[in-house]
């Protein structure tokens, strides 16, 4: 059948199906900016006791930095879908870059901690549109043919900035340039990286040339967005609450929960909804979205119990811990690459299936854990998981968008961010309670965690007591990590349902601008 001499093949379908050097420069500065959004949460975790130092606070005020950027991610990520729509990627993209590098200046100039979280919160409304834009614009350069491998690109900062996090964030503290010394540079090291990125999407990226917009939906804005927040708001308090029944959980959790089934029912009555819940219509970003539901509570969940198990049973720092997580990272790094191609020629279901079962198992060593378990093992274990973990998320995620049309992949890369922030949020919730519980009535694992804080406490307390700690400290990180592998397995079923063959292009694939040319 001839082609139409006015549907432009040349510039919609590659003629390669290898990542040419100009989609290779897009994943560039894409991954630049995804490195500050993803390393900039777990760095400034690592700096929560700084904060209480040297403002005079509170744990639980300190704690806000990370409360505040994560409220602001959840606000602003609804939005981007028809904002991308409106303004186009580019224009967006560059917007968010400017928020989080003035965020992140604000942030080090900071008087008080209530200052600190204020701009934290000015961060994270640009921080939060940078992963669902990067999706979008790599997704369009590349093609759906292409999706895999270019996702793989994304997927190296994704995976390696809860690892590398913790290590970046205990030297910075430590340094002393241009005579500003120590927290001041967790934030002013985004400054040089967001002015470089912020340039090349200025010269790499494409010219935005933005559809007539759709109508703003004002009223699902309304709900979603503070919906969202208030029920992540409410599942982050758990921690603190020690109970999923207190009133700072639920009050602000029901109140979101209502909005946002508020919002569904609003959605499926008009035309252009803020979150395009149509989407499920779409077989393989259902099933995608069930597996990214699953695996992100108990991988984010999981994500904080050994470093966690290392530095308050083991006695590490968090410079030291977040080294002997460098592995997982690494056996990612083997395996992304690997999967991405894998992706594009067979599809994600073979694909991700190997990664979860390989998670599994590797987690289930974890269910084995004492106070005394060998680090070499742990490294071992730890690399095997890093392998599988490389075979499964941006697998997933490639599952999601693959199928999508030019004008859906917006919207469907928001929906994905949506999910992975909130499960994320849930998981770890769980994961503090059902530590937080195993703990609780075992004094001498409470009084033996306190002594890795406090070496006066170590000096007082008998050393076999203090070994028995150890030993019901170790136990009660054992058993939560049971549920992780629980629903690391689960992960499975829906996994089974992703496709098992090359996807196929949208249907309107002729029409997606795939080379980034100006």
């Amino acid at each position: 059948m001839t082609q139409p001499p006015d549907t432009p093949v040349e510039q919609s379908i590659p003629a390669s199906d290898k990542l040419d050097a100009s989609v290779l420069k897009v994943a560039g500065v894409v991954v630049l900016g995804a490195i500050m959004s993803i390393l900039d949460i777990t760095v400034v975790t690592i700096g929560i006791p700084t904060f209480q130092t040297t403002f005079h606070t509170q744990y639980t005020s300190a704690a806000w930095t990370m409360t505040g950027y994560t409220l602001a991610l959840a606000t602003v990520i609804p939005l981007t879908g028809w904002a991308a729509d409106r303004f186009g990627t580019k224009r967006l993209y560059m917007a968010a870059l400017t928020f989080f590098i003035l965020g992140s200046l604000l942030c080090s100039t900071a008087w008080n901690v209530e200052a600190l979280i204020g701009f934290r919160v000015l961060q994270g409304l640009g921080g939060g549109m940078l992963m669902p834009l990067g999706m979008t614009i790599m997704t369009h350069a590349a093609g759906p043919q292409r999706i895999g491998r270019v996702m793989a690109v994304l997927g190296v900062p994704m995976l390696l900035g809860p690892i590398l996090g913790p290590i970046l964030g205990g030297w910075l503290i430590g340094v002393h340039w241009f005579g500003v010394a120590g927290w001041h540079w967790i934030f002013l090291i985004n400054l040089p990286i967001g002015l470089l990125a912020l340039v090349l999407a200025y010269v790499v990226f494409a010219p935005d040339r933005p559809e007539p917009s759709q109508s703003f939906d004002f009223i699902g804005m309304l709900l979603a967005s503070p919906g969202l927040a208030l029920f992540l708001y409410g599942v982050s308090s758990i921690p603190r609450e020690h109970t999923a029944l207190a009133s700072g959980v639920l009050i602000p959790a029901i109140i979101g929960l209502v909005l946002m089934v508020a919002f569904v029912w609003h959605a499926q009555r008009t035309e252009h909804p803020l979150i395009d819940l149509h989407l499920f219509r779409n077989r393989a970003l259902t099933f995608a979205v069930l597996t990214m539901v699953f695996f992100a509570v108990a991988f984010m969940g999981s994500g904080l119990l050994l470093p966690s198990y290392l530095q308050q049973v083991r006695g590490l720092t968090a410079l030291h811990s977040g080294l002997m997580l460098a592995p997982q990272g690494l056996g990612a790094m083997v395996t992304i690459p690997i999967a991405g191609r894998l992706v594009d020629k067979i599809g994600p279901g073979k694909v991700v299936l190997v990664g979860v079962a390989v998670m599994a198992v590797a987690m289930s060593f974890f269910t084995q854990l004492h106070a005394d378990t060998s680090y070499v093992k742990l490294i071992a274990i730890l690399f095997v998981m890093g392998l599988g973990m490389g075979c499964t998320m941006m697998p997933v995620m490639s599952a999601a968008i693959q199928t999508l049309t030019q004008a859906q992949v917006a919207r469907g890369s928001t929906l994905m961010n949506i999910v992975n922030q909130t499960a994320g949020s849930i998981g770890t919730a769980v994961m503090s309670v059902v530590l937080t519980n195993l703990l609780d009535g075992k004094q001498f694992a409470q009084l033996a965690i306190a002594s890795r804080m406090n070496p006066a406490i170590a000096a007082k307390v008998p050393h076999a007591a203090l070994n028995e700690g150890f030993s019901q400290a170790a136990s009660a990180f054992s058993h939560t990590f049971i549920v992780s592998v629980v629903l690391i397995v689960l992960t499975l079923i829906p996994a089974a349902f992703l496709p098992r063959s090359k996807p196929a292009a949208p249907e309107d694939a002729t029409s997606a601008p795939v080379l980034m040319g100006h």
